[in-house]
């Protein structure tokens, strides 16, 4: 039985932040990742022969700037520059593309001058209102019923940002807070192809429609991350998210983690009330002071602790966590760059979104509801192979797109449904690409219950549990347990279910791990 300060179960990339950062903090720190490699949903994989691929995770658009600091990930390979922010491009089936340029939209071509104008107006207020949530993504979310004085000086200065809006861009603020996300772009904009875009990232990830109550949320969300200083930006990492994951790693190493993959914990070790270490499937135990779960908390309870060692309320909530995914990811090995409607060569090395409208994003959502898959999904396109010919054959190209909604749950089983989906995929790019069918080579689709299984993701959902109002913030992962700690002494929460969410930020990690230092854990 080895001894060390900290076990991190789980090397996703937010296992290896908070391993890393403890390590910097002195810790003897061991990560025990149950795959072949480490970085989870966030690597480059080889789907094809010479073709290879961000897995789910394709595009950074959150990697917190505190990560980035204290792991000095620059040093160890980690490097953006303005010019690789990637324009955000709404794709036409008959006419010219719609483009977000910059950071997120710091310019917008492709419409008239009117709805350029509107949009300015609009992206500033999303901005400043998102800004009111950035603050909370770097620190613990406050413990209500004991706050310290730390706490409550942040809440105090969330308040005095609040009031420094104005009284009409505050109770603007107030009004459209959980609003959903249609209605917000009706009142201001007109572009269908604008707002299909906007409505399309508002929902991503989540079992939400454009119509959703708060669907707006998730828009904040993702504008209260940023890329390289600047919100809502977004890259394609040079040689994928691995390359990224790779960076990370190579930190915690430096500090002095010790990482062991295909090693699967198949319990957590609890006396008295105490989490003090973990048992492999091989049957060997391994003893630390601290325990760091950065998988699901849903399977760290439920599975590798067990409700005996819980109270029943607690087992309940964790039961009831929202963590079905909608979302599934196509890879397409293609023998030649496909060539989109109304897209030039700047819009092919960018974002292409097909999303037509908030409507169509509705009626996308509506069969999942009933557990059936879209007809016309919506869906986000890169072709990282463009900017990067390491990831396929000279001349060849890769495809890689994130496909809305696919629900876990298909009525019909995916065994049966996989085939016809992808399909309806298939006939969904035709229409915006013309041709592309013939140049397919080689093509994955991976289903939400296909990312269950290949990267140990329940549900398949990358945010570990909806990333909604009543499971964010002092809600996530639960109620009056949010704050990384758990029943259990000795054993903290540091992963996407915990706040403040999914994507490749590393603050769930890196909040953990500064919660455990503070607590001298």
């Amino acid at each position: 039985m080895t001894s060390f300060d900290a076990i991190v179960i789980g090397g996703g990339h937010n296992g290896l932040v908070a391993a890393a950062t403890l390590a910097k903090a002195g810790r003897k720190v061991l990560v025990l990742e149950a795959g072949s490699e480490v970085g989870g949903a966030a690597r480059t994989e080889e789907f094809a022969p010479g073709f290879r691929v961000s897995s789910v995770a394709h595009l950074l658009n959150r990697l917190h700037p505190d990560v980035v600091k204290t792991l000095d990930l620059e040093r160890h390979g980690l490097q953006f520059a303005r010019a690789d922010f990637l324009p955000s491009v709404a794709l036409s089936k008959d006419g010219p593309a719609l483009m977000l340029h910059g950071a997120y939209g710091e310019v917008l071509t492709g419409t008239s001058s009117s709805e350029q104008s509107a949009w300015k107006d609009l992206r500033a207020q999303l901005l400043r209102y998102a800004g009111m949530l950035k603050p909370f993504l770097s620190r613990r979310p406050p413990d209500l019923a004991a706050m310290s004085l730390l706490e409550t000086a942040g809440l105090g200065q969330t308040a005095l940002a609040l009031k420094k809006l104005g009284k009409e861009d505050m109770r603007d603020f107030l009004r459209v807070l959980l609003m959903n996300v249609a209605d917000l772009l009706d009142e201001q904009l007109e572009d269908d192809r604008l707002k299909g875009l906007l409505a399309f990232d508002a929902t991503l990830g989540s079992h939400l429609g454009s119509r959703s109550p708060a669907s707006l949320l998730g828009l904040y969300y993702r504008l209260a991350g940023e890329t390289g200083g600047a919100a809502g930006a977004q890259v394609l990492p040079q040689g994928g998210m691995g390359a990224v994951v790779a960076a990370i790693r190579s930190a915690a190493e430096k500090a002095g983690v010790t990482i062991r993959t295909s090693v699967a914990v198949a319990r957590i070790i609890v006396e008295k009330g105490r989490a003090v270490g973990v048992a492999l499937e091989t049957g060997e135990e391994l003893r630390a002071r601290t325990i760091v779960s950065a998988i699901s908390p849903a399977t760290t309870f439920l599975d590798l602790v067990g409700p005996r060692e819980i109270d029943t309320g607690f087992v309940r909530k964790m039961k009831n966590i929202r963590m079905k995914g909608d979302a599934a990811k196509l890879h397409l090995a293609l023998d030649r760059p496909p060539q989109f409607t109304g897209a030039d060569a700047a819009a092919h090395n960018g974002r292409l979104v097909i999303a037509p409208s908030p409507d169509h994003v509705e009626r996308a959502f509506n069969p999942s509801k009933y557990g059936e898959f879209s007809p016309e999904p919506v869906m986000e396109i890169t072709l990282p192979s463009l900017a990067d010919p390491s990831h396929a054959p000279d001349g060849a190209c890769v495809l890689s797109a994130v496909v809305q909604y696919a629900p876990y749950a298909l009525k019909e089983g995916w065994a049966a449904g996989k085939p016809k989906f992808l399909e309806a995929i298939m006939a969904q790019l035709e229409a915006y690409a013309p041709g592309i069918g013939e140049s397919v080579v080689h093509a994955e689709l991976l289903t939400p219950a296909d990312i269950e299984a290949r990267y140990r993701m329940p549900g398949g959902h990358w945010h570990h549990g909806e990333l909604q109002a009543d499971q964010m913030l002092i809600s996530r992962p639960v109620s009056g347990w949010s704050g990384y700690d758990t029943p259990l002494e000795g054993l903290f929460l540091a992963g996407a279910g915990s706040h403040p969410g999914g994507g490749v930020s590393g603050a769930p990690g890196l909040n953990a791990a500064r919660r455990i230092i503070a607590m001298k854990g």
